[in-house]
């Protein structure tokens, strides 16, 4: 499926700011599922400086700086990306108990080892509430990770509800979860935080989420803005799969990448520092438009 995506991020400042560092995660990310055919980010006011790098992970990260004073700022996405379906595969990932031998075994560091998405992140946590939460979804000893996965997934999609204004950028994922109100950032952060508290390696993906449904089928939740979703690690021989918790599915040719990290904070769209003595206002807008087919 291709798509025509467009992000506009804006920001209007009570007081004009002096200057402005700022780091973006906006730009599609090329992968094996995915093929980024064009892509253009623009900047308004345009930057005195703009650097494009890859970080850790391998995401592209577009750094920018502005040295005059201004009182808004336009950051719009303009991008066309080939996503293909996702296949289906036998699960041959191992059990738990298995998992924590293949585990102890690997002696790799590599941006995409699950030893970086094992332990607590900066906004994800070990909670209790988390682990006895996804111990309740474990069905016995000998099920799959991938299962436990999907299980854990499902049940946050059964037991939360999607709710844009219960909780802001901030929230901390416990709070979200004990309220069980959230938005795709929560879900997110939630099935995280359950999936490394039994040791499952897990991270975060923000991306795109296809905004126009099949014809007779319901609109998938959290598709005005950007998406976010899943990746866990399951063994060796499966690797890295992907699950949307907050639509309770497994990621498919709906789900455009941007970038991965173990939290949010590592890809937040837009993140940096200003100098001004005001507060500011923003807007998000998104659109993914399928071209052909259904």
């Amino acid at each position: 499926m291709i798509y025509d995506i467009k992000l506009s991020i804006q920001y209007v400042y009570r007081a004009a700011v002096a200057g402005g560092r700022h780091v973006l995660y906006m730009t599609p990310s090329q992968t094996s599922q995915q093929r980024v055919i064009t892509s253009l980010l623009d900047i308004t006011p345009a930057p005195d400086e703009r650097i494009a790098k890859t970080d850790f992970f391998g995401n592209t990260a577009v750094e920018v700086a502005f040295r005059a004073p201004h009182e808004e700022i336009a950051f719009r996405l303009r991008a066309r990306v080939e996503r293909l379906a996702e296949e289906e595969a036998p699960d041959v990932s191992p059990s738990l108990r298995e998992l924590m031998d293949e585990i102890a075994g690997l002696r790799s560091l590599t941006p995409d080892s699950p030893y970086h998405f094992l332990a607590d992140s900066p906004r994800v946590k070990a909670r209790p509430e988390f682990k006895d939460y996804a111990r309740a979804q474990l069905a016995d000893a000998a099920q799959s990770v991938r299962a436990i996965v999907e299980a854990v997934g499902m049940a946050l999609d059964r037991d939360m509800t999607f709710d844009p204004g219960s909780t802001n950028v901030d929230t901390p994922p416990e709070e979200a979860f004990a309220e069980r109100h959230g938005v795709c950032q929560d879900f997110s952060h939630i099935m995280i935080g359950c999936l490394r508290s039994i040791g499952i390696p897990a991270g975060y993906v923000s991306g795109f989420l296809r905004t126009q449904p099949p014809e007779g089928e319901e609109r998938l939740e959290g598709a005005d803005a950007m998406h976010a979703w899943v990746r866990a690690w399951c063994g060796v021989a499966t690797g890295w799969i992907e699950f949307d918790p907050t639509n309770g599915i497994p990621v498919s040719d709906q789900h455009i990448a941007v970038a991965h990290g173990r939290d949010y904070g590592d890809v937040a769209p837009v993140r940096g520092v200003v100098r001004t003595s005001g507060g500011q206002a923003s807007k998000q807008a998104v659109d993914v438009i399928p071209l052909g087919g259904s």
